[in-house]
Parts: C-alpha cells; structure tokens; sequence
C-alpha cells in the first residue's frame, strides 16, 4: 500500500540463510501459503541424524502477514560450494533470518561466518537469528551467540526457535519487520 492507496501491494522478501540442518526449509514450509519450490537433493553424507536432503539451489515460497502484507520467503543453501547464489538470492531483500543448529559445537564461529558471508554482499541488511534444536543440546543457551554478534558489533534479535512451529517462525519475522522500522 502506497501513499495510503491500496491500489497495490508492498511485498517484503526476506532471506533464510545458514548451514545445512539448522531448519531453513522447514521454516519456509511452516510459514508458506502453500507447498514451497524447494530444490533439495539427496545428500551423500548425512550431516545430522534424519537429514537426508539439502538446498542446492534456493527455496521460495509466499506467506502473508496478519496486517494482510505478502511476503516473498526465500531460502539459501547450506552448503559453501554453493555461496554463489548468495548474492543472486539476496539481492532486493528487506532483510535475512539466519537460522542456526543449537548442537553445533562450533555455534559460534558459524554465527560470525554467515554474519561475515552476508555482510560482505549487504553490509546494511537487517538481520533476525533463529536457533533451532536447543531442546535437544543440553547446556545450551543463547549467551555465545549474543557474544559472537556483540564481537561484530550487531544488537539483532535472536530467538530459540522451532522451525516446525508457525507462531514461532512469525515471531522471529515480526522481529525482524520491527527492526526495519
């Protein structure tokens, strides 16, 4: 809606990116409309147990938020060898929900990593991250990712998320949409 009209519609399109497992696609399909395009292929190695596919290329789908604004969900692939479609895809977006695996040893040099990865295409791209798996990660807690953020100099919202979970998902967006504001 511009300038009060509602001869047309705004639409936001926002970034999943992550490594492999940390629920980028599942957050997508929690949050679609309808079933996402999604381009997974089967993985050669298993990285986590029940993990049997991967993004090689992006994931999309559409949802509409409670105030009736359509969003455009786009998810990126995991995996390094598949960087080059960082740019592709996060280009025009609002801003990137980064989502990471809370049984992850190394959560913390993973949160710095794709902070450095998006920031070195969108310095300015507001940021939300999403932890998935701090149920299953005894010893867990959010503290080490706020400090990797603080050591880049970012206060972004981070949540423990379930990516299966809907109302989880929308929180971490309408977090996200109120940063920009």
């Amino acid at each position: 809606m511009m300038d009060g009209h509602h001869d047309a519609f705004l639409t936001a399109k926002l970034v999943f990116a992550g490594p492999v497992g940390a629920g980028k696609s599942t957050a997508i399909a929690s949050l679609a409309e309808s079933p996402p395009v999604s381009t997974e292929m089967p993985l050669l190695d298993p990285v986590s147990p029940g993990k049997t596919t991967t993004t090689v290329a992006l994931d999309f789908a559409t949802a509409i938020l409670d105030d009736g604004t359509p969003l455009f969900l786009y998810g990126l692939p995991g995996q390094d060898h598949f960087e080059f479609m960082r740019g592709i895809v996060l280009e025009g977006a609002v801003g990137a929900l980064v989502m990471l695996d809370a049984r992850e040893q190394t959560i913390a040099a993973t949160c710095i990593g794709w902070i450095d990865a998006i920031g070195a295409i969108d310095r300015e791209l507001p940021l939300a991250f999403g932890v998935t798996h701090s149920d299953v990660a005894p010893g867990f807690s959010l503290h080490e990712v706020r400090m990797a953020m603080r050591e880049r100099g970012l206060a972004v919202p981070v949540f423990s998320v379930d990516a299966r979970d809907r109302e989880h998902m929308a929180h971490l967006v309408r977090a996200l949409l109120i940063s920009l504001e």
